[in-house]
């Protein structure tokens, strides 16, 4: 839960203050302290709710918002529906990180029916942030899609008439915030149907890495950093400046980029051809020792009939495999 955003309620609880406080994607408008309504993109608006349960005509909420409610104050059920609105919108709201702003405005026009303590309502969410979720937190309700499972490890399942509504909706592209707003439910509603559902194995667990994201250890799915470019680019990249880099030649006029001279050539899969100054101009062998056995050959048969023990050649550097593969890829896409 969003600290800054719980705390910013309350200071406007205690100054009664009026007006509309942004957050992330969405806002809560306050009159005289209490909350009168709340909006979140990732929430299906209150206008619909009242158009999907018969209270209202799209009509009558246009002419509401101009300043004309009319008898529409006057229907119980639009409170009710304000209430479920403000709560939706306001467990993914605190669930954010956003900074919050707060403008003073005029009063909005649902404050006498409906008027939500900042206090109760984030009591309430927090209630709702249960840790055992599961892997369906509120940061994915718009950011993946709900498959439903292949295949059902169970025999015999019991639905309730949400839990079937939803399921019945989930068609491998559509989110939970799209599917709320289909069915004209609840996006909350409808998360907890989801996950009810992933855990009677008929939905299945989202896929974080498809949509880019990663799930950290206290339940917030952030975005995944971005892999190192592959190919050419990535095997040509500058190396670290030593002191080899004296024996490397001048790049060729051909137009293909030159390689590090340090840097074996790949030939076959365990064939490499030798960056020692002393093989230049020979045959190519298989393998570090042939390499090391003909760069030291000469110094060795000094040594030999000088009468002095045999010349020991200094130890092959192993070369970082890894970076053998990126280049053998390189070469691969300048052939």
């Amino acid at each position: 839960m969003s600290l800054a955003l719980a705390e910013e309620l309350h200071r406007l609880e205690e100054q009664g203050s009026t007006g509309v406080l942004r957050a992330g994607d969405g806002e809560f408008h306050l009159a005289r302290g209490a909350i009168a309504s709340a909006g979140c993109r990732r929430t299906i608006g209150l206008d619909r709710l009242v158009v999907e349960a018969g209270v209202a005509t799209a009509e009558d909420w246009r002419r509401a918002g101009a300043g004309d409610p009319g008898r529409l104050l006057h229907k119980p059920r639009l409170e009710t529906l304000a209430l479920l609105s403000v709560f939706d919108a306001a467990y993914f709201l605190l669930a954010s990180a956003a900074e919050p702003e707060f403008r003073p405005a005029p009063e909005h026009w649902l404050a006498p029916v409906c008027r939500v303590a900042p206090r109760a309502l984030v009591h309430e969410c927090a209630r709702r942030s249960d840790p055992e979720w599961g892997p369906w937190p509120a940061d994915l309700v718009a950011a993946v899609p709900v498959v439903p499972a292949r295949r059902v490890r169970r025999n015999r399942v019991v639905l309730t008439g949400g839990q079937a509504e939803v399921l019945a909706a989930a068609d491998e592209r559509r989110s939970i915030a799209e599917i709320a707003r289909d069915l004209g439910r609840t996006t909350y509603g409808c998360l907890v149907a989801v996950r009810d559902l992933t855990t009677a194995g008929l939905i299945q667990q989202p896929d974080l890495a498809a949509a880019g994201l990663l799930q950290t250890p206290d339940g917030t799915a952030v975005e995944a950093p971005q892999a190192p470019p592959a190919g050419r680019h990535l095997a040509l990249a500058p190396e670290p400046a030593d002191d080899t880099a004296r024996h490397r030649r001048p790049a060729p006029t051909t137009g293909v980029p030159a390689l590090p001279r340090r840097i074996p050539s790949v030939l076959a899969a365990g064939t490499v051809r030798s960056p020692h100054p002393l093989q230049a101009g020979t045959n190519e062998r298989s393998g570090r020792h042939a390499v090391d056995e003909e760069a030291t050959a000469p110094a060795r048969r000094r040594g030999t009939q000088a009468g002095t023990a045999p010349y020991e050649p200094e130890r092959w550097q192993q070369v970082d495999r890894e970076l053998l593969i990126r280049l053998r890829a390189a070469l691969e896409e300048l052939a």
